[in-house]
């Protein structure tokens, strides 16, 4: 779907969504980002993940985010698209892309490694190999990720990717094969899953991954470990970050053995840049006589993942007047702006008794997916990012 062309604001800078709602009083929903909370969350990962960190720049494609990643000093970017990579460029000119969308057309391989220089393409089935091969030719320095897939053996994370892309591991020995007898550089990846909650299916996949290198014959000298890093919702609580990290570390010496390893890499999207959005909507009409009340932006806007899937609810807080509302409670249903009645919230919200029309409604942890898929539905979408010290979280 087309995406609506993000209004970036540079200045002024606000504390957080409170005094953008007092000072400001947007009347379109708009997202509160904080930088530097951001390149906190960058820090972590540098510091505590064992290898190489890109960014997953289809959870949050604003010019805002790759800036301030870019700022920091992050040089690797995990893409899907051409259009991605553009993004990127035209903020870091000498950036490195792993373009680890395993189905690309001609053209798009074509544009990525003449235009844009990249050097990294994912793989899952002989027909891509024979593809990129046919498109970069003689260069043995264009790296062919096999992105590789174990059968799901439970619910461990909020979206499975397993349903559409990977190799199972006898079609990955055989690619992996391919690869090296053609003379590009084999690298294996994979991808546990989005918001994945058990550090334990990193290792799994890890162990995978020496099984597959071993029956191919081929030496692997990098292994990504791809996302799916969990950020913090009010109904899904993982372990920190730094359980993962050292799961992953432990896997690899164990599997691989100490002082052969592959360099790792990981490309987190959710679990680097939900904490640094909020989404601050208003309230178009409350209806005193029922429980409805009408949203300035719905599931067709920031908060389409909420409705595909409940567990990512996000937190939420109710401002008027620069204010938080509290007050008893009750439930409320919760629509959207736009005139297609699946424009409603999956589940009621427990909101003041007393809230009005234009109150605001602030959703936190809106960092990833929640840009990524708004539309310009009914007109609607055209969300402004504001520069904000502090983003509420819950």
């Amino acid at each position: 779907m087309a995406q609506p062309a993000l209004n970036i604001v540079s200045a002024p800078f606000y504390a957080d969504a409170l005094d953008v709602a007092k000072v400001m009083q947007p009347e379109e929903a708009v997202f509160c980002f904080s930088a530097d909370r951001l390149k906190e969350r960058l820090v972590r990962f540098t510091a505590g993940f064992p290898g190489k960190v890109s960014f997953a720049v289809k959870s949050n494609p604003s010019r805002e985010v790759v800036t301030a990643l870019a700022e920091a000093g992050l040089t690797h970017w995990d893409v899907a698209s051409v259009q991605e990579m553009a993004l990127v460029h035209s903020v870091q000119p000498n950036a490195h892309f792993h373009y680890h969308n395993p189905v690309k057309s001609r053209r798009e391989i074509h544009n990525a490694y003449h235009k844009f220089g990249c050097r990294r393409f994912a793989v899952d089935a002989r027909e891509e190999v024979a593809k990129v091969a046919e498109i970069v030719g003689e260069d043995r320095s264009v790296e062919l990720a096999v992105r590789f897939v174990l059968p799901r053996e439970r619910a461990s994370s909020a979206h499975d990717f397993s349903t559409k892309f990977g190799a199972p591991e006898h079609i990955a020995i055989e690619l992996l094969q391919d690869i090296a007898r053609r003379g590009f550089v084999p690298v294996l990846t994979f991808h546990p899953g989005s918001q994945s909650r058990d550090p334990q299916v990193y290792v799994r996949h890890i162990e995978a991954a020496h099984r597959i290198a071993r029956a191919a014959g081929v030496h692997v000298g990098k292994l990504n470990v791809g996302g799916g890093f969990p950020a913090s919702y009010p109904l899904s609580r993982p372990a920190p970050l730094e359980v993962f990290f050292a799961s992953i570390a432990e896997a690899v010496t164990r599997s691989f053995g100490k002082g052969t390893e592959p360099e790792l890499e990981c490309e987190p999207g959710r679990g680097l840049v939900a904490n640094s959005m909020s989404l601050l909507t208003r309230i178009k009409l409350v209806c005193s006589d029922g429980d409805d009340l009408f949203l300035n932006d719905g599931i067709y806007g920031g908060l389409m993942e909420f409705m595909q899937v409940p567990e990512l609810q996000p937190p939420f807080r109710v401002i008027r007047d620069g204010r938080l509302v509290e007050g008893p409670r009750k439930p409320w249903k919760v629509f959207g702006p736009t005139c297609d009645p699946l424009d409603v919230l999956p589940a009621k919200l427990d909101l003041p008794v007393g809230i009005r029309d234009e109150d605001y409604i602030e959703f936190g942890t809106l960092g990833a997916y929640g840009i990524a898929t708004a539309t310009m539905f009914n007109g609607y979408g055209d969300h402004a990012v504001i520069p904000v010290g502090e983003v509420f979280n819950g």
